[in-house]
């Protein structure tokens, strides 16, 4: 008993490491942060405490809603497309690529769709920059077009959520296709004996042994549209005019290139209290579910 008892205490040893990088890496960032946030302070100097005037003007700034109702787009390009997309993907890479050309070929796919989430963003987002160029870009010169898909404002947007959707489409098909190969066979056999066609099958069996997959991909995705940076720095910088901005590229804006640090860690913590909300309610969404 007591040489059990060493032996579990003994685990948290291994587990000091990760709870100081995570006080020094997120919790100490964090308060700070949200310190930071009741104060007007340009980076440099002594900070002077303003109370709750930062939030006060946040929630009267047209940019920072804006930039919400753009995330909520991203919502859709990177979480319900993808996640769509994904599952049909998945499920006919493993129920007929696989069965029908081999798991070599199936996995080969996998590995391509799945290309964009291993390539750096910043490389990623300069390529597409190139292709989508209103002048030389590869778009138009193979259709014959005269668009500027990232320089109009009406559509400057919809470009974005397109790439956004390359860009994320192969994480689903991954983490699908893991699901599917814990599905029991057996009862799409029976199901295929009393007449169910693929479609029936895949609807009434598939989607509910892999519920959780699809919760674990709806969830991350989520929090990666909310929180995404990289490719709207690279492609537009929040532009043309505010057509692209989103929440953490205008908090960007505020720290760095207006000198407001103060007014930009206002917008990162609501940012912050978004996705913690936002995952709470996709964490009890779940387990009801369950």
């Amino acid at each position: 008993m007591i040489t059990r008892g060493v032996g579990r205490g003994g685990y948290w040893v291994y587990l000091v490491p990760s709870l100081v990088l995570f006080l020094a890496i997120i919790v100490v960032p964090f308060f700070m942060n949200v310190a930071t946030s009741f104060t007007r302070w340009t980076g440099v100097g002594t900070p002077s405490w303003i109370g709750f005037d930062n939030y006060a003007r946040l929630f009267k700034d047209e940019r920072f809603w804006g930039s919400f109702a753009h995330n909520a787009a991203l919502i859709v390009a990177m979480a319900i497309i993808p996640t769509a997309f994904g599952l049909i993907l998945a499920a006919a890479l493993f129920d007929y690529i696989g069965k029908r050309f081999g798991t070599r070929t199936a996995s080969a796919l996998r590995a391509a769709y799945y290309l964009p989430q291993v390539l750096p963003v910043a490389i990623a987002g300069v390529v597409w920059g190139w292709m989508l160029h209103p002048q030389y870009g590869a778009l138009n010169q193979i259709f014959h077009l005269k668009v500027n898909w990232l320089g109009d404002p009406d559509i400057a947007l919809a470009t974005v959520m397109a790439v956004m959707v390359w860009f994320q489409l192969g994480y689903p098909v991954v983490i699908f296709m893991a699901g599917l190969q814990r599905v029991d066979p057996a009862l799409h056999e029976a199901a295929s004996i009393d007449g169910a066609s693929w479609w029936r099958r895949f609807w009434h069996i598939t989607i509910p042994q892999i519920r959780p997959e699809i919760y674990v991909v709806l969830l991350t995705c989520t929090i990666a549209a909310l929180k995404v940076f990289g490719p709207i720095f690279v492609l537009t910088r929040g532009g043309p005019g505010n057509a692209t901005m989103v929440p953490s590229y205008f908090s960007y804006l505020n720290f760095f290139e207006k000198a407001n640090v103060g007014y930009g860690s206002a917008i990162a913590t609501i940012l912050a209290l978004i996705i913690v909300v936002v995952s709470f309610l996709f964490l009890r969404v779940q387990e009801k579910g369950q």
